[in-house]
């Protein structure tokens, strides 16, 4: 029993210790999402040392054009541009505590996805209030890697806009039959009724002959 505990311990805390390094890793989520959308992007950020980071700044991948940001209470945001306005980088700084140690805080913005089939690296640098920054910026299974997201090919804005077109013209013309039909009917039951009333006249001449 105390060999096996002398092998399974060690293991067990390893694995533990894998697990909460990988879960205070910078992400951002979804990790999937498809071309050409206007997709609304959450970027985590945890505090892995023992002191709280007051500046977060996140590049924007090749393709993909941040457009607007959620404001974060004691926080401000600012935007790095280049000469076609496009943003290269949004930047989120503390103007309190910032995130404390144990903790982490959440940004949210909304970016419009490159029109072909990628996969977004999200490079991201973390600064620390004793003026120490962590670079994330490395491979999948790096110490600090890049959050990726994968833009994969999905129905376009377009075709979905034409579907909603065609089932709404549909939808519209099932409405005008309906309302045809409810319009004409009072005036089928007025000549039926005259043709009746014809009918029963001429039933009572004859009876009279």
């Amino acid at each position: 029993m105390k060999k096996i505990s002398k092998v399974f311990l060690p293991t067990i805390l390893g694995l533990f210790l894998f697990t909460s390094v990988a879960s205070a890793h910078v992400t951002v989520t979804p990790k999937t999402s498809t071309t050409g959308a206007w997709e609304t992007y959450t970027v985590k950020v945890p505090v892995e040392k023992d002191i709280p980071t007051t500046k977060f700044t996140l590049k924007a991948p090749e393709g993909v054009e941040i457009m607007s940001y959620q404001p974060v209470p004691e926080w401000t945001y600012t935007a790095d541009k280049d000469a076609n306005g496009k943003v290269k980088s949004i930047t989120f700084e503390s103007t309190g505590e910032g995130i404390l140690p144990g903790q982490f805080q959440q940004f949210t913005f909304v970016a419009k996805n490159p029109e072909k089939a990628t996969k977004a690296a999200w490079d991201a640098f973390q600064y620390y209030k004793d003026g120490s920054i962590v670079e994330w910026t490395g491979d999948e299974g790096a110490d600090s890697p890049h959050s990726i997201t994968n833009i994969v090919v999905g129905t376009s804005t377009a075709d979905h806009h034409q579907a909603t077109t065609e089932d709404t013209h549909k939808d519209d013309t099932k409405t005008t039959d309906v309302e045809t039909t409810s319009t004409n009917l009072p005036l089928v039951l007025s000549i039926v009724s005259v043709i009746l009333s014809l009918a029963a006249f001429v039933l009572a001449l004859r009876k009279r002959k």
